[in-house]
């Protein structure tokens, strides 16, 4: 499976981000750590697949394979507010304002919105960038050093006084780092599938505008409000 996850990265086109001022010799952790505390807001462009294990009836030699992929661009305020905007090969948007997750669907014309929470939780645009601080809910473990990147395994950490454990519906979530900035994000799940997000000409601390994470369906549009 890592195998295969590197040639896909490889086949991705080259990330061209910018370089901090860490030095080469920090740790993955160290350098997640430092991009979270001095990453207030940011952009860039991602690309994101969906991979799966090979059915029966299908080579098993190849590894996991492509089912889908989408492009585009993303923006980011901490805490908890982004954009996360594909635009290829459909146009969808998922917006995270502070209080409400919000889907807006172009082609079929819907806008749905939830409170943020668990649903919030889950998105790998959330595990990036919703939290100020990492380390309140997982604990950071070093992993080895592949196609120029230090990867981060992120392990939830376990709440005593929780009723349930790690409601998030990945079994494990590794962040690739490189000069001090994220290029890469793998999820995985139970049943063998994952999503792998490449992030690529990232700007950090840019000026948003106050209105950037608000909302408005067009006229017309169906609108699905969710409890």
């Amino acid at each position: 499976m890592q195998r295969f996850l590197s040639a896909v990265l490889i086949g991705i086109a080259s990330i061209t981000l910018s370089t901090s001022a860490l030095a080469q010799g920090s740790t993955g952790s160290d350098q997640l750590r430092e991009f979270v505390r001095n990453s207030k807001t940011a952009e860039g462009d991602f690309v994101q697949q969906q991979l799966r294990a090979p059915k029966v009836n299908e080579p098993q030699d190849k590894g996991l394979k492509v089912v889908r992929q989408t492009q585009g661009h993303f923006v980011f305020q901490r805490p908890g507010r982004f954009v996360w905007d594909t635009q290829k090969p459909y146009e969808q948007k998922l917006i995270a304002n502070g209080n409400q997750l919000i889907l807006w669907d172009k082609d079929l014309n819907q806008a749905t919105f939830r409170p943020a929470g668990q649903a919030l939780a889950s998105t790998p645009a959330a595990i990036l960038f919703g939290e100020n601080s990492l380390d309140q809910h997982f604990d950071l473990i070093d992993g080895e050093e592949r196609l120029g990147m230090k990867w981060v395994a992120l392990v939830p950490k376990k709440d005593p006084n929780a009723k349930k454990q790690n409601d998030l519906p990945y079994t494990k979530i590794s962040i690739g780092m490189s000069n001090g900035l994220p290029k890469a994000l793998e999820l995985m799940d139970g049943l063998g599938s994952v999503v792998l997000v490449t992030l690529d000409k990232i700007q950090l601390n840019v000026n948003l505008p106050a209105n950037r994470f608000n909302f408005t369906p067009p006229a017309g549009a169906e609108v699905l409000r969710l409890n």
